[in-house]
C-alpha cells in the first residue's frame, strides 16, 4: 500500500508499456484525437482496463444517463445542468493546486438493487504539485479516490488512481487490484469549476461525477 505522500511513485511504477488508443468518434471533436504517445504519459502508465474506461467514456455516459432517467431521476439530472452534460468540457482543463470542496454524484446502476442516481453532500479534496504533474486526493468520506492527473488534450486531463475505503490510511498500489483501480477525465465546466468523470467504476454505478470548486 502507498501513503498519500508516495502517490506518484506508486502510479508511475505501475506500468511502462506504451500504447496509443483511439478515443470515441461520437461526439466528433478535434479534442478527442489523442496526441502522440510520449514517455511518462498516462497511456504508458494506465492498465488495459483503465485505457478502456477512458476510450469508452462517452458510451458510459450514455448508458448511465439512460438508466437514471428510466428509473425516474430525469428531474435531478436536469437540475444539475452542465455538471451532468457529457460534452460540457471547456478549454484549459488544468486543475490548479489547492484545497477544494468536492461532491460525488453516482449515475446509473450496475445492478437492479442499486439506485439509478445518488447525490452526496460536500466533502474535501486536495490538488498538489507532484514532479511536473498533479495529485488529486479526496480527503474525507467513505470512498476516497487517490491518484495523479496527467495532461491529455485541449479539454481534458486524465486521472489514474485507486480507491481508498472506510478508515483506511493508505491506498493500494495502482495496478495491483483491478477493483480499486480508477481512471477518469478531469474537465473544466465553468469559471473555477471542474469535474472528475469516472466512467465504469468497479462498484455500484455506471458513471461517478465528482464536482470540484475551490474552498473559499
Amino acid at each position: 500500500m502507498w501513503g498519500r505522500t508516495s502517490i506518484i511513485g506508486g502510479i508511475l511504477a505501475a506500468s511502462t508499456l506504451a500504447a496509443c488508443n483511439t478515443v470515441p468518434k461520437i461526439p466528433p471533436s478535434v479534442a478527442d484525437v489523442p496526441p502522440p504517445a510520449t514517455e511518462g504519459g498516462w497511456r504508458s502508465t494506465a492498465t488495459e482496463q483503465d485505457k478502456g474506461r477512458v476510450r469508452n467514456w462517452y458510451s458510459s455516459w450514455e448508458a448511465a444517463l439512460a438508466d437514471a432517467r428510466a428509473k425516474g431521476f430525469g428531474a435531478q439530472i436536469d437540475r444539475e445542468g452542465i455538471l451532468l452534460h457529457p460534452t460540457a468540457a471547456l478549454p484549459n482543463p488544468h486543475l490548479p493546486a489547492g484545497d477544494y470542496k468536492c461532491r460525488t454524484i453516482k449515475v446509473g446502476a450496475k445492478s437492479g438493487g442499486t439506485l439509478g442516481y445518488i447525490a452526496y453532500g460536500w466533502f474535501r479534496c486536495r490538488v498538489a504539485a507532484e514532479q511536473g504533474i498533479s495529485s488529486l486526493v479526496k480527503l474525507t468520506g467513505s470512498q476516497r479516490p487517490v491518484g495523479l492527473i496527467f495532461p491529455d488534450n485541449l479539454t481534458r486531463q486524465v486521472f489514474l488512481g485507486t480507491l481508498e475505503l472506510g478508515d483506511e490510511k493508505m491506498a493500494v498500489n495502482y495496478g495491483s487490484d483491478r477493483m480499486r483501480d480508477m481512471a477518469g477525465l478531469v474537465e473544466r465546466i465553468g469559471d473555477n469549476r471542474w469535474r472528475l468523470v469516472l466512467p465504469a467504476p468497479a462498484y455500484e454505478s455506471l458513471v461517478d461525477v465528482i464536482e470540484l470548486v475551490p474552498e473559499s
